[in-house]
Order: C-alpha cells, then structure tokens, then sequence
C-alpha cells in the first residue's frame, strides 16, 4: 500500500540539510509518496528506517512468477478491492487439468488441446495460460513423466499437484528449467515441498482449511525461504470459494501480511457450462489461478472474454490506430467505409467485410476510442474528424471513385461530410452484422 508523505516523514532524519535538493524533509517526503524522487537521495537516512520504509511500501499482495521466457506470467501485486477505483493490473492465469492416469496417447492428446485454446478477440490473441498435471494415480515416476509430456505437448508452463513433496520434486526435475508452480495439497507436507520450492526456484501454492490454518502456514513457508507463494483457502463450491477469495482479498488489502499473496481457485462443477461459470467469476473475484477441467472452445472462450473485460482500463477504451486499413486485395473500385478508433466497432466492422468477401478500405477514425453513437453524442466524430483523416489517409489517391459509407446510424453528417471533403456519401447499415448483404444489394446495382 502506498505510503503518506507523512508516514515517510516520520522516518527521516528531520535535519532539513538539503542534501538531497529540497528544502525541507517534508517536502522531499510529498515529493517521494508521488514517486517523483527516490528514498536513495537522502544521505542521511538511516538504515533502520531503509528497512521500515520498503517493508511499509511493499505491494500488499506479493507479486509471483510462473514460467520463463515468453511464457512468463505474473500475478498479484494488486492494489485495489474494486475494479472502478482504478483498475487491476496482473489478468489471472488459467489452467487446464490433466490427470497423469490417463495413458501417453489420451494424455498427449488432451494436452496438445489444452495448447491449441487460443482465440483472436478485437485484435488482441487471448488463450489458456497453463497446464495442470493432477497426480492422482499417486505414483512418483508415473507423475513425472505426465508432467514431461504435458510441458512438451502443450508448450505452456505448469502447475504440478500432488500430496507428496518428494513426488513434486521428482517431476519439477522432469520439466527441468520451466519454472512450474507447485501445488502441495497436503497442509503436512508444506514445509518440505517449500525446500523443494526453494531449491527449484520455483513459486509454491499452499492449502489449509481456513484463513487462520492458511495464515500460520504461509508463515512456515516464508520461513523456510520461499517468498512467491500462492494461496489455497481451501474451499470449493462456487458459493464457499467466492467467500474465501473475497476475505483474502480484503485482508491482503489491509496490510496483513501472512495472506498478502495471490490465490488459486479450482473448478469442481460436473455441468460443462457450470464449468465456464465457476471460472468466469473466480476470474473476476480474485483468483490469481484457476484451475479447470474445461478444454472445449465454447467453454474456454467466454471465459477468456471475461477475464480480457475485467482486466482493460475502465477509464481508458480499447482502442485500434486510427488510419485507413486495407480488408482484402483491394484494388481502385473498392468500397470505402469509415467507422471509429473503438476496437469493438473496428472489428465488427473488418470482419463482417472479410464474411462479405468484398475487398475494401475501413477508415478508422480518432474519436478517443468511443463507439459511434458514443462519438457521435461528444462531437468526436464528425465532418471535420472524418475529412481530416480522409485527406490525409491518401486514400484518394488509391480508388477511382468518391464514394465514402458512413454507418447508417450517423447519416445525419452525410450533408456534412460532403461539403467538406468533395465526395459523396453513401448511407450504410446501422448495424455491421448489415454490411454483407448492403454490399450484396450495391453490387446489384
């Protein structure tokens, strides 16, 4: 949590010497609680208040890394409880069971699926993050070998669950330098799962029956030297897992160290689209991993959407470079249409073009990443905004023609537009899903 200048006054040397460039403590204190001056500029300050003053501004929910290389996945280090009061910053991971009873071809396979969920949503690639080998047969070689070939089928990083520390040691081993995230399921065993942990460089996530039983364990844990550790309150069901979530959010929030750590969720719904419902809410409130048995596209990609929604800036729209874009081999006669920056009105827009199979230019206009309508009402899209861009898009020197559409629900600019730029206008669809059979019937013509 961020410190007060007050609270970082309080731990300076109050000398008022100037040394470091401002004229009183205080005021260097203010200009450090905005982070526009480091704690290192002050020669004077002593090296118990060092300490005090990183401990006190350590993030209340400590950051953990899973995987390497491009494969890397943080989470925690979230500061807020609601996501309109600023926003949250790290997406959650999502990972996807598989059982290391299943035989080398049905195990293969699931997990080259579990690798393939991977889905484009308004120009952004969206996908599973993790797979998790279940060691349910309760065999130490059998379980290492599963996670060897669901690293290597899947291409993502691991999470390994098992009951016994020396099993999750065997197959960390296994994986060799993928940097998994252990799961202990047994609270007995944590401890030494931590010096596996620790050994391996590898985050730990822990399990007990409760935040109290949670709180002296992480404390065990930490002692044992392992500082990246994922929290399992041990609740299942949709309505007992949101509840224990939530409190572990709020008392992370509030300083208290021993749950200050990201948390793993598990799924446990038979119904598939149960399944999907679990994950999109423990997504939004507040796993940093959930863990599903879902591996079909329909169930994946809702979810996927939710977390991509949750995880946007509430405060600043998705939005595409406004400038003209080319849909197709277009040639001198293809259509011109123009819509917003907004990612969602760009997209519909492109692909119900490419569904058309009409090659065409989409002029993506700056309207701060508003929607049409949205744009329309705040006087960001209008003649002006359009022509600015028509002109200097050099669009004109690509068609023969001078005819522009506009979305039908703005054909109130049409007079507007033509007067400013010279060319004509057409009045399309209100709607993008409208575009394929506008262009049927002007095709027609």
């Amino acid at each position: 949590m961020a410190l007060t200048g007050l609270e970082i006054y309080k731990q300076l040397p109050k000398t008022n010497c100037r040394d470091c460039g401002f004229p009183t403590c205080l005021a260097f204190a203010m200009k450090m609680a905005t982070k526009q001056v480091s704690l290192d500029k002050c020669p004077h300050v002593t090296e118990e208040a060092k300490a005090a003053l990183e401990s006190a501004s350590r993030p209340p929910i400590q950051l953990v890394v899973i995987g390497t290389d491009e494969r890397e996945i943080k989470i925690g280090n979230e500061t807020q409880l609601y996501r309109h009061e600023e926003r949250f910053h790290r997406p959650a991971a999502i990972a996807v069971r598989v059982s290391d009873t299943l035989d080398d071809e049905a195990l293969a396979q699931r997990a080259e699926t579990i690798g393939g969920l991977t889905f484009e949503r308004v120009g952004m690639q969206l996908g599973v993050n993790l797979v998790a080998v279940d060691n349910e047969s309760g065999d130490a070689g059998q379980f290492a070998k599963a996670a060897k070939m669901a690293a290597e089928k899947s291409g993502l990083p691991c999470v390994l669950i098992s009951a016994k520390a020396d099993h999750l040691k065997q197959a960390v081993e296994a994986i060799s330098n993928g940097r998994p995230l252990l799961y202990i399921s047994d609270p007995a065993q944590a401890e030494a799962a931590a010096g596996v942990a620790k050994d391996n460089g590898c985050p730990l996530a822990v399990r007990a029956d409760g935040l109290e039983a949670l709180a002296e364990l992480t404390a065990k844990v930490t002692s044992a030297g392992v500082e990246e550790i994922v929290l399992d309150p041990g609740a299942r069901g949709l309505k007992g897992t949101l509840e224990a979530l939530t409190q572990v959010r709020r008392l992370s929030l509030k300083n208290f160290r021993p749950l200050g750590y990201p948390t793993i969720a598990f799924t446990t719904a038979s119904d598939p689209t149960m399944q999907a419902v679990e994950t999109s809410t423990y997504l939004t409130k507040y796993a940093g991993v959930v863990v599903t048995d879902a591996t079909e596209a329909w169930q994946t990609l809702p979810t996927l959407t939710t977390r991509q929604d949750i995880y946007t800036d509430p405060q600043k729209p998705v939005a595409v470079e406004p400038k003209l874009y080319e849909v197709g081999e277009v040639n001198a006669e293809s259509p011109v249409l123009v819509t917003t920056n907004f990612s969602l009105s760009y997209y519909s827009v492109e692909s119900e073009v490419e569904a058309a199979r009409v090659p065409a230019y989409i002029l993506s206009v700056d309207t701060e990443g508003t929607s049409v309508l949205t744009a329309w009402a705040s006087d960001k899209f209008n003649s002006e905004t359009i022509t600015q861009l028509l002109k200097k898009s050099g669009i004109e020197e690509k068609v023969s023609h001078r005819n522009l559409v506009l979305p039908g629900f703005v054909a109130v600019l049409s007079a507007g537009v033509e007067d400013e730029s010279g060319w004509t206008v057409l009045i399309g669809p209100k709607e993008a899903s409208g575009i394929p059979s506008y262009f049927k019937k002007q095709l027609q013509r």
